[in-house]
């Protein structure tokens, strides 16, 4: 017992965890629960689509991260560099979410506006690796843990949120207007932003910021 609070202890008093737990938590929630929880609705109400177009579209985001995940970690690993990747699919989540609430509808051929939008959320995952490299290799699989539970707490606490924000905003009455959706989730956008800008106080953790690691593994190819 004493062993695991030590290795609780030392991965959350790393000021690094807190930062990949929040970067990841804010760059995630825009897919858990405006899409997952709201976006059938929202798209049925706000833009006329019928159900089962409106479930489709809104699946188009998980396919984005089952691209995206492996796509921008493999992206990272050539770069060496993680923050980079993560800032990058920030801007790209900040501008799909941005047009999904203000854009008009038909302008992008289907389906590409989520499925672009859930590769960009993709980066999400990234803190995940950063978190295990800027905290003692011994606690990987503590360090893991954390972040996951610093992520889906975001989720958990704020679904209940949006839900009475919404409930408040249209007074109950449905279907909820356009602007009730906009209003409700456009603090969204502002926690894609933070988590971007917090991007530039996370340590750089990939290998490119490692050289002499970088040099042994070139000579072991060698």
């Amino acid at each position: 017992m004493r062993s695991t609070a030590s290795s609780f202890g030392a991965v959350f008093r790393n000021p690094q965890s807190i930062l990949c737990g929040a970067i990841s938590g804010f760059l995630f929630i825009p897919t858990t629960i405006f899409d997952m929880i709201w976006g059938v609705r929202y798209l049925q109400e706000a833009h006329g689509f019928d159900y089962a177009s409106a479930v489709l579209h809104s699946a188009t985001v998980p396919v984005g991260w089952i691209i995206g995940c492996p796509l921008l970690g493999w992206i990272s690993d050539r770069l060496g560099r993680r923050k980079p990747v993560i800032f990058g699919g920030g801007a790209v989540l900040l501008a799909c979410l941005a047009w999904i609430l203000y854009g008009r509808a038909g302008v992008f051929p289907p389906y590409v506006v989520g499925l672009v939008a859930g590769v960009a959320s993709g980066a999400a995952m990234l803190p995940y690796t950063v978190i295990k490299e800027a905290n003692d290799p011994r606690f990987g699989g503590t360090a893991t843990g954390v972040v996951n539970f610093l992520n889906f707490t975001f989720s958990a606490l704020l679904a209940p949120v949006f839900g009475w924000v919404l409930q408040h905003l249209s007074a109950g009455s449905t279907p909820m207007a356009p602007e009730t959706y906009r209003s409700a989730f456009a603090p969204l956008l502002f926690g894609v932003a933070i988590a971007m800008a917090l991007t530039f106080l996370l340590q750089e953790t990939g290998s490119a910021a490692r050289p002499s690691a970088r040099a042994a593994r070139e000579r072991v190819q060698a």
